[in-house]
């Protein structure tokens, strides 16, 4: 609504222009709040301290997502300190961009007689006023508002314009806010505690109770709320839309008509602009401000789930329309149409789409009929992707390749998803339905589902695959071998015991059978585990060998490392220590973290048990700190088990605390792995309970129950402790000598490019030198290498020089 000038003379104190315009009311032309602001501190706070900085700040973001009423609370709460007012300019109705400046002075209060062109008259007028003016809803005349608010804010420095628009104005000076979605509970459960009281959730429960009085979230509606919103992706406009329903149904049936949101999302204020009327409407506008391709685009990223890069828009939604050169230019259309929303993801941008936006790119996809290719497209590109980081992962970019994995985990399973057979398809079909690619993307994930503690679900993919393909082919052997590693990591004996069976007469029907050294190696690893140790150690000596003479290094260290645990169970201490060495000089020459960490884990155990406990907890507290990037909860648990062993003599307290904690962890992953240790665990409660007594053994034991589980690593570290201690450095030192030295040059401010050529090496092996420092001493910047060599002492400082 523009603000029309009344036709009376000018009020007391006001003068008439030499133009021949005048000036209204200076108190401005804010809208009174009719509802009430729910959350956005944050926000508030930061937009006001853009305007404090710059002169044009622009809020920009997804349609819904609140950017008018945010700008609207920054005016209001800022119109004292613009004595010549505060207006509003609304543009949503505004189709001419002719008629702009007309409306900026009609929404400013002035008649404009003179012959002078508009634009200049009014800039004229602004010149000596301190006045903040909200250019409301700019996406549709973008052009013509940036060379407004350009034009303005080089003539009035008193000037300061609040832009809302879905894509920024891209004027000289321009500070851009992108507005974020409502915070929604992060997951299930949460809604539960105090933080499940997030500002998308009180915004629901406030336009809940204006349309059912004495609505109230209560334990037996919270959780249902909770996934209300974080269905709707935290968009204010969509929860207030969806909170009208409850007139006529409850939370929960709410809930499950949200699939087919765009059809019960249509109730919005008659007063409002139409396209704020219902979800669809306001999406559709949206998509009417991309180009053809862009819209096209929007709707084959739908596919996606969970987010996605630059390389998988390229290779899966480039073609019939869209040349792989635009990609990169269309993504970017779209990001600042607010469609996609960017996110950074440590050296990585990831795009993602809203859920909501997401299911209306979906619809467009269908009705093109593009669907079932792109599902198939999808589906390739995820399965070569698995593929690529398996054959990496036992090297420099493990940790890069795990993010990358863990960053995709609902694409992986959407993948999976489209490759299980619909009904009358054909299992081994090109498109949707064919299982072939689905076998092989699961396989590939082996190290994905055990490093991300994922193993159940793991093995529910493989089961539904499986089922989908009972035809003898490699791909089945195969995916029957890592189905039996998953179940014997989760100590499910009997099944791995009939899949491994399978596996073995599968191959011996074969014309090319596959090889044996995997499956030697999970007969092994299960013997291992139901402490038949002799039988262990003949099967993983048949699976290194096999792995050995086949060139595949991670199955040879994978291999290793157990064999040596059984050798030091066995009293075969020499065996043991050998092979421990050997695992991680192997891992060590590939710059690999994950088999290193496991590896110092059960190396630890065997130290201590020959009577180093010292040296053993340096062991377990590395392996700690290695396990860390990868979010490694399961080694971290075995880990402090050790350390409670280890220390339950000299530090029964301690120990009794990481028993506690140890505890916890073991609930999460469904009870104790790894049982032919148990007995340790059990003398070590006994030794810390007989040394501190029932009630002190409690207390501290309760200390580790009750530690969050991001303070479990640092506590089983010692990180407290270390603050106070004397820098590590030489032998103490976290780092290798070629870490320590490269981490030097680091520190006197040098590049990846200007180390390698310091120590004559390739920028690459530079590069992964710099990544295993920031992983191990669980930095994110070169700047904290710098200040921890220089805590070292010259020695440390010095290593660049040797």
């Amino acid at each position: 609504m523009t603000i029309a000038a009344p036709k009376t003379g000018p009020k007391s104190g006001q003068k008439p222009g030499p133009d021949g315009w005048q000036t209204m009311s200076p108190a401005g032309s804010l809208p009174a709040e009719l509802n009430s602001f729910v959350g956005r501190r944050r926000e508030i706070a930061e937009v006001k301290r853009l305007l404090g900085e710059g002169r044009l700040v622009t809020l920009a973001g997804v349609g819904g997502v609140g950017k008018s009423r945010l700008a609207l609370r920054v005016a209001f709460d800022l119109r004292r300190a613009y004595h010549d007012g505060v207006w509003l300019v609304e543009l949503a109705a505004l189709e001419s961009a002719e008629l702009l400046v007309a409306t900026v002075m009609a929404a400013l209060g002035l008649q404009d007689s003179a012959s002078r062109p508009s634009l200049e008259v009014l800039a004229a007028h602004l010149r000596d006023r301190r006045t903040l003016v909200v250019l409301d809803n700019c996406e549709h005349l973008l052009d013509a508002c940036a060379a407004l608010a350009d034009r303005l804010v080089r003539a009035a420095p008193g000037l300061r314009i609040l832009a809302t628009s879905r894509q920024a104005l891209g004027v000289t000076g321009e500070q851009v806010l992108q507005v974020p979605t409502l915070a929604v509970p992060e997951a299930a459960g949460t809604a539960g505690r105090a933080d499940g009281q997030t500002d998308a959730v009180r915004l629901f429960a406030e336009r809940a109770r204006a349309v059912l009085p004495g609505f109230e979230i209560t334990d037996a509606n919270r959780e249902a709320v909770a996934r209300v919103c974080r269905r709707l992706d935290g968009i204010p406009l969509a929860i207030e839309l969806a909170a009208v329903r409850l007139r006529s149904l409850s939370v929960e049936q709410l809930l499950e008509r949200l699939d087919d949101r765009f059809r019960l999302l249509t109730t919005g204020a008659r007063t409002a602009m139409p396209r704020q009327q219902t979800l669809r409407s306001l999406i559709d506008w949206s998509h009417a401000l991309c180009t053809e391709q862009e819209r096209l685009l929007w709707s084959r990223l739908s596919v996606f789930s969970g987010g996605l890069d630059l390389e998988a828009a390229e290779q899966v939604c480039s073609g019939d329309g869209i040349p792989p050169e635009d990609v990169m230019d269309l993504v970017g259309g779209l990001v600042d149409k607010s469609v996609l929303a960017r996110e950074e993801h440590r050296r990585r941008v990831r795009y993602r789409l809203l859920e909501t936006i997401r299911q209306y790119g979906r619809e467009r996809l269908r009705e093109s009929g593009e669907e079932a290719e792109l599902r198939a497209r999808h589906r390739a590109y995820f399965r070569d992707l698995a593929l690529r980081a398996r054959r990496d992962w036992y090297g420099p970019d493990q940790v890069a390749w795990f993010a990358r994995l863990r960053a995709d985990h609902g694409n992986l399973r959407t993948a999976l998803d489209s490759a299980l057979p619909s009904s009358g398809s054909s299992p081994y079909a090109p498109g949707p339905g064919g299982v072939r690619d689905g076998l092989v993307l699961a396989t590939a994930l082996c190290f994905h589902w055990i490093a991300a503690g994922a193993l159940r679900e793991g093995r529910a993919w493989l089961a539904r695959l499986l089922a989908a393909a009972p035809e003898p082919s490699p791909e089945r052997a195969e995916a029957l071998c890592v189905q039996a590693r998953l179940a014997v990591l989760q100590s499910d004996f009997e099944e791995a015991d009939a899949l491994l069976r399978e596996c073995r007469e599968l191959g011996d029907a074969l014309p090319d059978p596959p090889p044996a050294a995997p499956v030697a190696y999970v007969a092994g690893l299960a013997a291992l585990m139901r402490h038949d140790l002799r039988e262990a150690v003949t099967l993983l000596g048949e699976a290194a060998d096999g792995h050995r003479a086949a060139g595949e290094e991670s199955g040879v260290v994978n291999a290793l490392m157990y064999l040596a645990t059984a050798h030091g169970l066995l009293g075969d201490d020499d065996q043991a220590i050998a092979r421990f060495k050997e695992c991680l000089a192997r891992c060590e020459a590939r710059h690999e973290h994950w088999f290193r960490s496991y590896t110092l884990w059960m190396f630890g155990i065997e130290t201590w048990r020959q009577g180093d406990p010292a040296r053993a907890i340096d062991m377990e507290q590395e392996a700690i700190r290695l396990k860390q990037p990868f979010d490694d909860r399961l080694g971290v648990a075995l880990c402090v088990e050790a350390l409670a062993w280890m220390t339950a003599d000299a530090s029964p307290e301690r120990a009794a605390t990481l028993l506690g904690a140890s505890q916890e962890s073991w609930r999460a992953f469904g009870g104790p792995l790894f049982g032919y240790l148990e007995g340790y665990h059990d003398a070590a409660e006994a030794a810390a309970r007989e040394r501190l007594g029932a009630r002190g053994f409690a207390a501290a034991f309760r200390k580790g129950v009750e530690l969050p589980p991001g303070d479990v690593p640092r506590y089983a570290t010692g990180h407290e402790k270390r603050r106070s201690r004397a820098p590590r450095t030489g032998e103490d030192s976290p780092l290798t000598r070629r870490e320590r030295e490269i981490g030097a040059l680091v520190a006197r401010g040098m590049s990846n490019k200007e180390i390698a050529a310091t120590l004559v090496i390739a920028q690459r092996t530079a590069e992964a030198h710099v990544e295993h420092i920031l992983c191990k001493l669980g930095f994110t910047s070169r700047a904290q290498i710098a200040a921890w060599v220089a805590g070292q002492g010259p020695a440390a400082q010095d290593h660049a020089g040797g």
